[in-house]
């Protein structure tokens, strides 16, 4: 698969989420440029392990939170990963079950460890 498309297939999955939640809030164009500088930044997989960990942490909110606070929560994730460990406190199954998505592509095809190392907290 070339490289071009298997970027368009990541962002679409980034996308897929954010649409999913209804994640961009009120000021898109805010959150959009926003979430472009995230995908510069880092790997597509870690954008959507953070978008993902950030809903489950913000999951009983009221109002949930959106837009780009939403997306200030998930780069502060980000960078904290940058020092440490990532620390994931989903399994594949719920990640597939909150997105509807293959968790492969974050956490391994299941013989292969993940292409960054995941830990869960014990």
């Amino acid at each position: 698969m070339s490289m071009d498309l298997q970027a368009a297939i990541n962002r679409q999955r980034i996308l897929h989420i954010v649409s999913s939640y209804q994640l961009d809030g009120a000021d898109r164009a805010s959150f959009q440029a926003h979430l472009a500088d995230l995908l510069e930044q880092y790997p597509t997989p870690l954008i959507e392990l953070s978008l993902v960990e950030t809903l489950v942490d913000h999951w009983l909110n009221i109002p949930p939170l959106r837009g780009v606070p939403f997306l200030q929560q998930a780069h502060r994730t980000l960078q904290h990963w940058e020092d440490q460990p990532i620390c994931s406190t989903l399994t594949p199954g719920q990640f597939q079950q909150i997105t509807a998505l293959d968790p492969a592509p974050i956490f391994g095809p299941g013989e292969l460890p993940p292409p960054y190392p995941i830990r869960h907290p014990s």
